[in-house]
């Protein structure tokens, strides 16, 4: 099996880094954009897709910052993180997720997560 690799993808999001952290950091926001169902438990989140549940554990948060979680059957040193930048120039809200993928699935795991946040954005009121 080949290691994974850290990748990085960017979006500008036009809204509050307070309402932002909320819908990547709680159950009930996870649940309007990233899976059908999300509950959690003392840092551990059950994200449910067409009837098949995956965990995660809360490895490290900073509130209106970041928040890092870590698959449960994934590797320890692997983690998928949503981050919240501001541009210096433009004083925008960045949002920025660190994930990792096998070199070849990057592209596709790329698609999968601009997917994932047009309907973040489409539930923060048409980013």
């Amino acid at each position: 099996m080949s290691k994974k690799v850290k990748y990085t993808t960017e979006y500008p999001v036009r809204c509050s880094p307070v309402i932002l952290y909320e819908f990547l950091s709680t159950s009930s926001g996870l649940q309007e954009w990233f899976a059908d169902k999300v509950s959690d438990s003392d840092g551990v989140f059950n994200f449910t897709w067409s009837g098949s549940t995956e965990k995660a554990e809360v490895l490290e948060k900073e509130e209106n910052k970041f928040i890092r979680f870590h698959w449960e059957d994934s590797p320890s040193d692997e983690y998928f993180e949503f981050r919240i930048d501001k541009s210096e120039v433009t004083n925008q809200t960045i949002l920025v997720i660190h994930d990792f993928a096998d070199k070849k699935e990057i592209a596709d795991q790329s698609l999968l997560w601009e997917t994932q946040v047009k309907e973040l954005f489409h539930r923060l009121g048409g980013n």
